[in-house]
């Protein structure tokens, strides 16, 4: 299955999978919004590739074929000193007055 793959300049590191090349069709109004103008990155055969979009190849083709698109968002960054205080039976947020 052919992939064509779209950036957002509104949202970094998030990627917009679509079935056809400047066809958003199937894409809601309110996600295009918000992803803004898409800039074409690639166009890529799926089945090709063991992983795609951080996702097992074929968890990412039933993902696609239940929305005829796929949003691929950026990972979650790891908040460090949250772990370190929760490890440490701490609040995640210190208690501070200034």
């Amino acid at each position: 299955m052919l992939c064509a793959v779209y950036k957002s300049l509104k949202k970094a590191d998030t990627f917009l999978y679509v079935e056809k090349r400047d066809d958003f069709s199937k894409v809601p109004k309110g996600l295009l919004e918000t992803f803004g103008t898409p800039i074409f990155v690639i166009l890529i055969n799926t089945e090709k590739k063991t992983s795609v979009a951080g996702l097992a190849q074929s968890d990412f083709i039933r993902k696609f074929e239940e929305n005829k698109f796929y949003l691929q968002l950026p990972p979650k960054i790891e908040d460090l000193m949250e772990a370190h205080r929760l490890a440490n039976g701490l609040d995640k947020v210190p208690d501070v007055k200034f």
